[in-house]
């Protein structure tokens, strides 16, 4: 074999090289640009005041409320309070008492509290319920689904649904008694 062979061969192999590095990196940038629009496409749907709230169902885990499951469709006729909260979370920790003390007064003009549980077992939330004696749902996403489709950030949240299923207040961060008290007179049915 020549030298001028060598060096074609070798020319060749760098050059079948190159184009299939050039290839490999081009599919994993077609790939990066095609994820990232879908999850542009995806992330579109932004619930805010005047959209119809959402339907979900998660099991409910509160021994002290006879529901099984929590549907936000079975609620349709009352006002509900959806509530996304952690134990770890002080200002959600400070705010239930605040909701338990006004469940039973709401709970009989047709509002139902709802306090969806963002905790990753549910060992806590059980002794969390029966630190404060929460009578009040609580169901569990135990994998964000709800959290994922409300779009929450920051917790605490809450989302205040008037009686026919619309959003009527979005509200991140804690309440203090006198504003809770305030939205649910807003989407109390009576």
């Amino acid at each position: 074999m020549s030298l001028e062979e060598m060096k074609r061969k070798k020319k060749n192999k760098k050059r079948n090289r190159f184009i299939f590095r050039s290839l490999i990196l081009l599919v994993l940038v077609g790939a990066v640009v095609f994820a990232v629009v879908q999850n542009l496409q995806d992330d579109k749907i932004i619930y805010d005041v005047g959209d119809d709230a959402p339907d979900f169902q998660l099991e409910q885990i509160n021994k002290y409320n006879d529901r099984e499951t929590v549907r936000l469709s079975d609620l349709e006729g009352k006002g509900v309070m959806l509530n996304f909260w952690g134990t770890w979370c002080k200002p959600c920790e400070e705010e239930m008492p605040y909701m338990q003390k006004l469940y039973p007064k709401y709970k009989e003009k047709g509002v139902e509290i709802v306090a969806v549980s963002l905790d990753s077992t549910e060992l806590v939330v059980d002794r969390f319920i029966d630190k404060y004696d929460l009578t009040f749902p609580i169901p569990h996403d135990r994998d964000s689904q709800v959290r994922d489709l409300y779009k929450v950030g920051p917790i605490p949240s809450t989302v205040f649904i008037d009686p026919q299923g619309k959003i009527v207040e979005v509200v991140n961060g804690a309440l203090s008694l006198e504003r809770l008290d305030g939205y649910l007179q807003k989407i109390s049915p009576q």
